[in-house]
């Protein structure tokens, strides 16, 4: 049998409705649409909307209709151990909590002791480093945080600080912040305080500086004169500059100061510093101690020999003839007026004035005719002030300070006689009449010097006019003012070193220059005068040329530790 065609199909059977996922269930009826009435069923030719579209539609007319945005609020969690409502942590626990659990300090110690040398202020770093640190400093602090640096690896230092303790304490506390991951990912920061106890400890320099007989290098500082005004003027330079730090001891003679020094380097720096400040040469010699010959090894001991010129202030000196001619032509009896890294020599005949270094003088080596011992005094009678004084063509360099001028004078030994004598001196700025004035008399005296036998006889001045005298003791009595010196150890001193050493006061109340390279203090147990002068005319050195001089022999807050100062 033949089958029978099939039935037409209407006009939309040919197109395949989309069947839902949970084809093979019985689908529930439909909730009404809250919009409105349930929609009629579409007319053919009219696209079938599925329910996913639907929805969406629904949500984008409800949210038109929202006036405020939806905040978001954090939940909060309780504690596992005291159940306090927080907020929500890999630990699950309050910071209270966790500090009782877990303690990121543990391993740190909190009391470690520091070493320190009293002698020379400084601290150990291990292993065998002495570093010299202030109170409270950052070095100080890097010392401390270093004697902790293998317990602070297992933790994050976030911050470090000192906390105030009194100086004399012996302690000195660090306040450390600092973080540490705990119980899956939590991290703790705690801040805890670690003490650090300073023990005494001679460092090994100090030990040698009390044995008093370990040294390595000496400098051996001389000058042939009999009078040590240089050597008054060179201490205060080594205080100033505080050269003196790194002797083990400092040895006076009769001719010259001794440093000992317990290594080479530092007693190189000494002869640097000396050859800058002062003319002179020096000699090196090494004497072997000892040798290893397993590591190859020496042992030297080094001794530096430091020669100064043989002239000091207020010498008078003659100058070769080549010298003269190189100097512009100055005549060869001469001043020294100041001994400084040069000498500065002054023709009183002409005011011309000349610098002559260290290098120089040893290639024309000279020597002073007259002491400061051998000055006499004489006193003015007549001056005259010289206005034009000629100036012959290739000369020097003329002095601003000081005033040519043409003076009769007479020695206080001779008032009872008419002799006077007849000279040109710089020193007319100072000088009236009737002062007194310290010179030289080269009449009546024998000069043994090879340039001065060679000389014309009249180009040899009667009389050298050094400077003006004034009365000690009274200068002495308003003298407000004192200088440091050096812990010397000190051999058979003549009589005489007191006398030298109130002239160098007066030197320095004479000369300004030489004042601003001295450290000047204030005396307080004399009455401090404003004036610049004293009655007489003598000049002083003012207060605002003097420095405080500061000394802490007591506590500050009580005798209870004055004596772990010093």
């Amino acid at each position: 049998k033949t089958k029978p065609p099939p039935s037409p199909l209407p006009q939309n059977q040919g197109q395949s409705e989309p069947r839902p996922q949970n084809q093979g269930r019985s689908e529930p009826p439909r909730p009404p649409s809250r919009t409105g009435p349930t929609p009629e069923l579409p007319e053919p030719g009219h696209e079938v909307l599925s329910r996913s579209a639907r929805v969406a539609l629904v949500n984008i007319a409800e949210m038109e209709y929202m006036k405020e945005s939806a905040v978001s609020t954090q939940g909060r969690i309780l504690c596992c151990q005291c159940g306090v409502p927080i907020a929500p942590n890999p630990a699950n626990m309050c910071v209270a909590c966790l500090r009782t659990q877990v303690d990121i300090t543990e391993g740190i110690p909190k009391q470690v002791n520091v070493n320190f040398c009293k002698q020379c202020e400084r601290y150990l770093q291990p292993p065998g480093t002495w570093i010299q640190c202030a109170l409270e400093s950052r070095e100080l602090l890097t010392l401390c945080l270093k004697k902790l640096k293998s317990p602070l690896t297992k933790v994050r230092l976030i911050d470090a600080g000192f906390i105030w303790t009194e100086p004399h304490s012996k302690r000195l506390k660090v306040k450390l912040t600092v973080q540490k991951e705990v119980m899956s990912g939590a991290i703790l920061q705690q801040v805890f305080v670690i003490e650090f106890v300073i023990l005494q400890q001679m460092c090994d320099d100090c030990h040698r500086v009390e044995a008093k007989d370990y040294w390595k290098a000496v400098v051996q500082v001389r000058q042939k004169t009999p009078h040590k005004k240089t050597f008054y003027y060179l201490e205060q330079l080594i205080l100033k500059h505080k050269l003196h730090q790194n002797t083990l001891r400092v040895k006076e003679i009769h001719d010259g100061l001794d440093f000992y020094y317990g290594s080479k380097q530092h007693a190189q720096k000494m002869v640097d510093f000396l050859q800058c400040t002062v003319p002179c040469k020096y000699k090196t010699s090494q004497r072997l101690i000892s040798h290893d010959v397993h590591s190859n090894s020496y042992n030297y001991k080094s001794t530096f020999s430091v020669e100064i010129v043989p002239v000091c202030k207020d010498n008078l000196v003659c100058l070769p003839p080549r010298l003269a001619q190189s100097l512009g032509n100055m005549r060869q009896i001469c001043i020294c007026v100041r001994v400084t890294s040069t000498m500065h020599i002054i023709d009183p005949n002409s005011l011309q004035i000349a610098e002559i270094d260290g290098t120089t003088y040893w290639r024309y080596p000279f020597y002073s005719l007259y002491q400061p011992g051998q000055l006499e005094e004489f006193i003015v009678m007549d001056i005259d002030i010289v206005r034009d004084s000629k100036r012959v063509p290739g000369t020097g360099t003329i002095s601003s300070r000081h005033t040519l001028a043409e003076v009769w004078v007479q020695k206080t030994s001779e008032m009872d006689t008419s002799q006077q004598y007849h000279c040109r001196t710089h020193l007319g700025h100072l000088l009236n009449h009737g002062d007194l004035v310290l010179g030289f008399d080269l009449v009546n005296s024998n000069l043994n010097d090879e340039y001065v036998d060679k000389m014309n006889p009249q180009h040899v001045p009667d009389v050298v006019l050094i400077k003006k005298s004034y009365d000690r003791g009274r200068r002495q009595h308003r003298r407000n003012w004192k200088l440091k010196e050096l812990d010397k150890d000190h051999e058979d001193m003549g009589t005489d070193d007191e006398r030298q050493y109130l002239e160098f006061l007066e030197d320095l109340e004479d000369d300004d220059i030489i004042r601003k390279n001295v450290n000047i203090y204030r005396d307080s147990s004399k009455i401090p005068v404003e004036s610049d002068t004293d009655d007489d005319g003598a000049p002083r050195i003012s207060l605002a040329e003097m420095l405080e001089d500061l000394h802490i022999s007591v506590d500050a807050t009580g005798g209870a530790g004055a004596d772990m100062i010093d």
